[in-house]
């Protein structure tokens, strides 16, 4: 059994899953879930229950804060990121708003950030709408769908055919990137077909619709709710696109 840490900082995920182990994997089970501790940890800067310097990175030794896309992106760059990895409704209110605030002060905290956006927060949904936008900085400070999509490209090319790959995701963009690729060998869904129509894919789907947690597991852990398992199966011959 191998454990590897999935993001960016860490690239030796993709080396060990491409090199050491390409010997065929019976399976690889990935949890692309964030820690409950870092989440729980004040000073890392995930969660907007915590007044604390905006971080957000996974491996704090190099990179980009949270702070640092906060007060050097550019308005348009912001929004961009709040739609796409978020799916922040109104996003570029929220950036205008941004921008607006740090034209007065460089914005460092989550308490700052708050402040600088409770204007666009909905009335009686502002813990769900900051929680978007939390994501959605975090996904961008960790690089986290390019890392994703590197690990499906590794994980394909490591697992012998009949191996299964196992993902649990916990956001709609993370599961649809997982969904696409097990459906068409890419991260985009585009699908190729052979001369005789079939879609060429290394993959196949064991469960046609994901796995979500039964209500007891909800109970015991509030955190799975948002949890989706997909399973798939390399093809014989199937080799990333």
């Amino acid at each position: 059994i191998h454990n590897f840490v999935l993001n960016e900082a860490h690239e030796t995920q993709d080396d060990a899953l491409r090199g050491k182990l390409t010997n065929g994997l019976d399976g690889i089970l990935a949890d692309l879930g964030v820690s409950s501790h870092q989440f729980d940890t004040a000073e890392r800067g995930f969660s907007f229950r915590y007044d604390a310097p905006l971080d957000m990175r996974m491996n704090r030794e190099g990179g980009k804060t949270a702070a640092d896309v906060i007060n050097e992106y550019s308005g348009e760059d912001l929004e961009r990121i709040f739609r796409i990895y978020g799916e922040v409704e109104n996003a570029r209110k929220v950036a205008q708003l941004i921008v607006s605030a740090r034209d007065k002060g460089s914005i460092g905290t989550t308490g700052e950030l708050d402040a600088a956006i409770k204007a666009a927060l909905p009335k009686f949904a502002e813990h769900k709408y900051l929680a978007k936008v939390y994501q959605a900085l975090r996904i961008e400070v960790n690089h986290e769908m390019r890392s994703l999509e590197k690990f499906l490209e590794g994980a394909v090319d490591s697992l012998r055919p009949g191996g299964r790959l196992v993902v649990i995701t916990y956001h709609s963009l993370e599961d649809r990137m997982v969904k696409n690729f097990i459906k068409a060998g890419n991260a985009d869904g585009k699908e190729e077909k052979d001369l005789f129509g079939n879609i060429h894919t290394p993959l196949k789907a064991i469960n046609r619709k994901p796995i979500l947690p039964q209500e007891n597991e909800i109970a015991a852990n509030t955190r799975a709710r948002s949890a989706k398992l997909r399973v798939a199966e390399k093809i014989e011959g199937g080799k990333s696109l």
